[in-house]
């Protein structure tokens, strides 16, 4: 796992220093490239995916680098670290390390913005604390969002198919997941602050002992590159519904998360 980790960040802040040290060669006449390459570097108090905690709420390093194409076309890669135990402090156990990769389309049309794509979650260390089997999975996603003034709105969907990461879920039979979301952002205009909030609900085989709901509210400052953010994040899963576990319960309850990122 710690092996697992400081590639991770190793890797974060070589792609980093890569963007950073990278001259301009193009003549300033030159007109823009159809490509773009963007990316972030990121430092978080700990991971939280749909609500629930997946670093058994331990702080964690995250990156990201996308590549899109005028047309509207981009693939991104993500990765974050996360605390790995075999499942001793927690029922939530990713095995260290989480890269994602996932494509898709986005477009703006008629002012709002379509995003499509296919979304893969891979865990190189699950397999060591699942007995063999990893939990790698794949969804497709959809979102429309649109602006007015200040504020954006956005809503979507991501549809996970029958595969085998659901039979790893013994309190839920079903053979696939849908995940839907809501969520509003606004910059405060003359400030560095925007304030967002996210809403999602989780019916199928992710079920955390339930269908469940989460939530995110916060306010992010930004400052040239860097982004700080405070949130509260949470699930409506109570200490009744895991059968007043604190072991079940402590993935699940509304914590207040900080992160920094860097973005290039």
């Amino acid at each position: 796992m710690l092996t697992s980790k400081r590639g991770l960040i190793a890797a974060t802040l070589s792609v980093a220093c890569l963007f950073a040290a990278t001259p301009a060669f193009a003549d300033e006449t030159d007109p823009p490239s159809d490509i773009t390459i963007t990316g972030t570097a990121a430092v978080v108090s700990q991971y939280r995916f749909r609500g629930l905690s997946q670093s058994n709420n331990q702080p964690v390093v995250q990156g990201s680098m996308t590549v899109s194409h005028s047309s509207g076309l981009y693939v991104s890669v993500w990765g974050s670290s996360a605390s790995s135990n075999n499942f001793i402090d927690s029922p939530i156990d990713i095995g260290g390390t989480e890269i994602d990769i996932y494509g898709g389309f986005a477009k703006e049309l008629g002012g709002v913005k379509l995003d499509v794509g296919v979304y893969g979650y891979i865990y190189p260390g699950s397999a060591n604390t699942n007995g063999g089997q990893n939990s790698n999975y794949v969804e497709v996603y959809g979102s429309v969002a649109k602006t007015l003034g200040p504020v954006t709105a956005k809503v979507g969907v991501y549809y996970a198919p029958a595969q085998k990461v659901f039979n790893l879920n013994f309190s839920s039979p079903t053979r696939n997941n849908t995940y839907v979301y809501g969520e509003l952002s606004s910059g405060i205009p003359g400030t560095p602050l925007s304030l967002h909030g996210h809403l999602g609900h989780t019916g199928g085989g992710f079920d955390y002992y339930k269908q469940y709901i989460d939530y995110t509210v916060g306010v992010s400052y930004t400052w040239k590159a860097l982004t700080l953010d405070a949130s509260l994040v949470g699930t409506n899963i109570s200490r009744s519904d895991v059968g007043n576990s604190t072991y079940r319960y402590r993935p699940a309850k509304p914590v207040g998360v900080v992160s920094l990122t860097a973005a290039f």
